[in-house]
């Protein structure tokens, strides 16, 4: 088939991309700015149009589409007066996952490294997660046979149509509520049927409704003997579960947690013998506490980090890695990720960044939305912040307004451009 994807330049709708090519399709795809990824695609062997434009759309079988996309996107508008048929994102994914084995993993937080670590512990997986695993170097990765490791999506309550063998959550924090209508009984309901609809369970028992829910669950009280180290400069943890010491690549209890549900999902496929050996493999992903540059009294991090659960959790990584590193000043740089979401965890967000030295905020990332007025001067005046458009990045500088660092740990927190600045 020749098929078209609006939207292409996303992480989730470029794996599909990836996996349908590999099955011999033949794939197009567009979006609104180019980008690394976009780039990456086009090496790859599809063409991509930028920006949307009704000339992409001519003679394709089918167009999936992005569930941001509206009904006015030309390439939309063209395919339907064309009578080709389109698919949202969801509609196709019951398709392409139907014949799998899915492990599929889902959660507000920690389901892209969950994810990458299982398709690190199953060497032998075919794998689409929302990210790009340094294992091998994609979000996608095609073998012959039948188990997927797959990260679901709550944002479009696309998870209950991943056809879950084994359901793997991390926590089930409300999130994306502007998709559910802030209606918590639907919410929870989703994740109810997700987990209902799986043979197998792999649940976070520290989280209070995951905890009522059926499967087996692990909790942070099940692991023990945590230590952080630096290994060849690069941070790892040690850990005890199941008996077993493990070792992992990042810090914290949060890495430690997502690793212990890999582990437990891993062994209805494989020995504990090979699972601590192909756990060594693991190298994080991209934009997750993604070491961008690391010298000894200078380092910059970039995560994907867009909610304060996952900020916090982040900072607490952040400070162990410049403890170690004797770095004595830790710079975080918050690009607000959507008004919406900024608004509606607002309390939050002023707490998560306790313990920083600097509070550098960038514009809001609106991901398509309608401006809307925070004030920022006052909501996080105890942080003296300092407000900046943008952020420039070389060798072992980085400059912010007119003040240049040079020293210290810098980390970046958002889902938007902000990841491509701090690479320069």
């Amino acid at each position: 088939m020749k098929i078209h994807f609006i939207g292409i330049g996303g992480i989730g709708l470029s794996g599909i991309a990836r996996l349908l090519k590999s099955y011999g399709h033949t794939i197009s795809g567009s979006d609104i700015a180019q980008t690394t990824l976009t780039k990456k695609l086009e090496s790859e062997g599809i063409k991509i149009t930028i920006p949307h434009d009704k000339s992409a759309i001519n003679d394709q079988d089918l167009v999936i589409y992005t569930a941001v996309a509206k009904d006015d996107n030309p390439e939309l508008v063209e395919a339907r007066k064309r009578g080709i048929k389109t698919l949202s994102r969801r509609e196709a994914l019951s398709l392409i996952v139907n014949d799998k084995k899915v492990y599929s993993v889902c959660g507000a937080h920690g389901k892209s490294t969950t994810s990458s670590i299982l398709a690190s512990i199953l060497q032998n997986s075919n794998a689409l997660i929302g990210a790009e695993s340094k294992d091998f170097g994609s979000n996608c990765r095609v073998v012959d046979n039948d188990i997927l490791v797959f990260e679901s999506d709550e944002s479009d309550g696309s998870f209950v149509d991943s056809n879950p063998y084994c359901a793997i959550v991390t926590n089930a924090e409300p999130e994306h509520m502007e998709f559910y209508n802030y209606d918590y009984d639907l919410f929870y309901k989703h994740y109810e049927d997700f987990i209902n609809k799986a043979q197998k369970q792999i649940l976070c028992k520290d989280d209070e409704f995951l905890a009522k829910q059926k499967g087996d669950k692990i909790s942070i009280n099940d692991i023990s003997d945590i230590k952080y180290e630096l290994i060849d400069n690069l941070p790892k943890t040690t850990f005890k579960f199941l008996d077993e010491t493990f070792e992992v690549y990042g810090f914290g209890e949060h890495i430690v947690l997502d690793t212990a549900l890999a582990i437990k999902a891993a062994l209805n496929e494989i020995s504990m013998d090979e699972i601590k050996e192909n756990l060594k493999k693991y190298r994080g992903i991209k934009k997750r506490f993604d070491i961008l540059q690391n010298y000894d009294d200078f380092a910059i991090i970039d995560d994907y980090a867009h909610h304060p659960t996952e900020i916090k959790a982040t900072l607490n990584s952040a400070f162990k890695f410049a403890e170690l590193k004797n770095i004595d000043k830790v710079v975080a740089i918050w690009q607000p990720h959507k008004y919406s979401r900024t608004i509606d965890n607002l309390d939050a967000f002023i707490e998560c960044f306790e313990g920083v030295d600097e509070l550098v905020i960038l514009p809001v990332w609106s991901a398509g939305e309608t401006k809307r007025d925070i004030d920022f001067v006052n909501l996080f005046k105890r942080y003296n912040p300092i407000f900046a458009d943008k952020i420039i990045t070389t060798d072992k500088k980085v400059v912010i307004n007119d003040k240049t660092y040079n020293k210290g740990l810098i980390i970046g927190f958002g889902a938007g451009d902000i990841t491509y600045q701090l690479r320069g």
